[in-house]
C-alpha cells in the first residue's frame, strides 16, 4: 500500500515536472514592429467612368517609390490599388510589395478609403501580410497605413501619395 501510494505520488510528481519544464523550453513567439514612411508617385491609371453619376469612375492604379523604415533600411515599395472613387472619394483594395536590398520581400493586401481634403487627398487603409521572402519567408501579420496625396500636377497620372505605416508581425524560429 505504501509503495503504490509512493509510485503514484513519484508518477504525478514526474508529469508535472516534465509538464513545466516543456512550457519552458518552448520557445514564445513575440511580435515584431517596424514602422516606415514612404513616398510613391503613380506609373500606371487606368480608369474607366461609370456614368451613373458626375465623377463616378472605377479602375486601378500603380504607384511606385521609397519607403524609408524606422531600423535605418530602405526598400522599394510597388503598390497595385483597385478603386471605385467618386470625384476622388471612396474605397480601393490594395496588394502591394516591398522589395528590400537583400532581395528579400512582404507581400501585403489591404483595404482602405479615401477622402478629399483641401489640399488634396487623404487616404488610410488596415489589412494582412500575404506573404514573405528570403529573410522574410513565412511572415505572418497585420499592417496600417495613412497617406496624404498632392494634387497632380499638368502632365501627372495622379497625385503623389506621402504617408507612413507600421508592420506588426511574427516570423517562424529559424
Amino acid at each position: 500500500m505504501v509503495t503504490q501510494r509512493l509510485s503514484r505520488i513519484l508518477f504525478l510528481t514526474s508529469l508535472f515536472l516534465i509538464g513545466t519544464w516543456s512550457i519552458g523550453a518552448t520557445p514564445q513567439v513575440v511580435a515584431e514592429t517596424l514602422s516606415y514612411r514612404f513616398f510613391f508617385p503613380v506609373t500606371q491609371r487606368e480608369m474607366i467612368p461609370i456614368g451613373d453619376v458626375e465623377g463616378h469612375g472605377v479602375g486601378f492604379l500603380v504607384r511606385q517609390g521609397a519607403v524609408y523604415l524606422e531600423n535605418g533600411e530602405m526598400a522599394w515599395g510597388k503598390s497595385v490599388v483597385l478603386f471605385d472613387m467618386i470625384k476622388g472619394a471612396g474605397p480601393f483594395d490594395q496588394y502591394s510589395t516591398l522589395t528590400f536590398q537583400d532581395g528579400s520581400t512582404i507581400i501585403t493586401r489591404t483595404k482602405g478609403t479615401t477622402e478629399v481634403i483641401p489640399t488634396g487627398a487623404a487616404s488610410k487603409w488596415t489589412g494582412e501580410i500575404i506573404k514573405g521572402t528570403g529573410r522574410f519567408e513565412g511572415i505572418k501579420g497585420t499592417g496600417t497605413s495613412t497617406a496624404k496625396q498632392l494634387p497632380p500636377e499638368k502632365g501627372e497620372l495622379g497625385g503623389k501619395a506621402l504617408g507612413e505605416g507600421t508592420l506588426t508581425f511574427t516570423l517562424p524560429n529559424k
